[in-house]
């Protein structure tokens, strides 16, 4: 398992949190997706095999968030 930390812009409340952390855990290759509010930023725990950081934040974006480099 690989780790990275996403920067994510546009969470406003709880429920966006959960909407990332939704969006993050459903995707194949991901195992765990901490994310925070405070931080603007979601923790990802990945299999580098299945998925990449480009995808993790690209799913972020489809989410309706940002997610810079």
């Amino acid at each position: 398992m690989s780790e990275v930390t996403i920067k994510v812009q546009g969470m406003s409340c709880g429920g966006c949190v959960g909407n990332v952390t939704r969006t993050l855990t459903s995707l194949a290759g991901v195992s765990k997706a901490e994310v925070s509010l405070e931080q603007a930023s979601a923790t990802v725990q990945y299999d580098p095999e299945q998925i990449d950081p480009a995808a993790l934040r690209q799913a972020v974006e489809d989410a309706g968030f940002r997610a810079p480099q």
